[in-house]
């Protein structure tokens, strides 16, 4: 199956794309739109993830679960919201948490865009939703897709930073060699967690551990 996605994720999924699963959640998604569905994000920025964050460039991997399903708010990033987009809740708390670890003042819209441009893999575990239908396709294959997409970056990379936040994103590090790669993990950041999210630290954890290996630390900033 020929899927519009950036060239070094192509080669590095395309057994995954041939698979019966794939194939299935393909057609679904077609005759969904075809009945005049509104999915989200746009198709465009279904695999907005890996087209910024090519499969090489990945240094840090965010685990997100389901795309924002109302008008205009999902692009295809995990947390991540277009520009002049109001920030979710889950976001204000990143930002405050960012703000305490990192002793700077964000002046920041909420897409993440620039984080991923550095090399922080923002993946939702499911890539589409029906309009104002919250884990709508949860069910379709998405998170066989993505889990194989964690898998394939465990096993072909080394010394990346999986940041799990919540316990659907913990229940992802059976999926990771933690023996080749760093995890970190954290209640979620939603108002829903009473703030236990905060004092995680995860920030500038995650540049400490990237700076030891002799890499750019990420610039939480933009």
């Amino acid at each position: 199956m020929d899927v519009k996605i950036e060239e070094s994720w192509k080669r590095a999924l395309a057994p995954e794309f041939e698979k019966p699963y794939f194939q299935a959640l393909a057609r679904q998604l077609h005759e969904e739109k075809r009945a005049g569905r509104t999915i989200y994000p746009p198709g465009p920025l279904i695999f907005n993830a890996f087209n910024l964050t090519p499969f090489d460039k990945v240094k840090v991997v965010i685990i997100g679960q389901d795309p924002y399903h109302g008008p205009g708010q999902a692009e295809g990033l995990s947390f991540s919201v277009p520009h002049g987009i109001p920030l979710p809740p889950s976001l204000v708390n990143i930002y405050k948490e960012i703000e305490t670890d990192l002793g700077v003042r964000l002046h920041k819209d909420g897409s993440l865009r620039g984080w991923a441009e550095q090399g922080v893999f923002l993946l939702n575990a499911v890539l589409t939703v029906r309009a104002g239908q919250p884990t709508s396709h949860s069910r379709i294959g998405w998170t066989e897709f993505t889990d194989a997409v964690i898998r394939t970056l465990s096993g072909q990379r080394e010394g990346l930073v999986f940041l799990l936040w919540g316990n659907f994103a913990r229940s992802k590090r059976a999926l990771i060699d933690t023996t080749r790669h760093t995890v970190l993990e954290a209640p979620h950041p939603s108002p829903l967690a009473r703030g236990a999210f905060f004092g995680c630290r995860h920030f500038s954890k995650t540049n400490e551990i990237l700076a030891a290996q002799g890499k750019e630390p990420i610039d939480w900033t933009r």
